[in-house]
């Protein structure tokens, strides 16, 4: 089994309330939330109006295929969501 940790930190400019923080990052759980051997969660910053970080956890047989679904976690926050990254850590577990 392999398995390796996806960690995205961003900040969201203008954002004035958490309820807009979440409203611009719901994206990632929805997106994402429902892939088979991936596992997402909001990880740290959660009363912060402008910070936030999730992880995402995916597990597979093979590592091409955990690589191929982070990869594409990355390109999504990158060109995607409206928030500036501030920090990707990816870790094999």
């Amino acid at each position: 089994m392999k398995v390796a940790k996806l960690k995205v930190d961003v900040r969201l400019h203008g954002c004035r309330s958490l309820k807009d923080k979440r409203q611009r990052l719901a994206k990632l759980k929805d997106k994402f939330g429902k892939h088979t051997g991936l596992a997402v969660c909001e990880s740290q910053y959660q009363d912060s109006h402008q910070l936030g970080q999730w992880t995402f956890v995916s597990c597979s047989s093979s590592a091409q295929i955990v690589e191929k679904s982070l990869a594409e976690i990355e390109q999504y926050v990158a060109f995607s969501l409206d928030a500036e990254v501030v920090g990707l850590e990816r870790t094999w577990l």
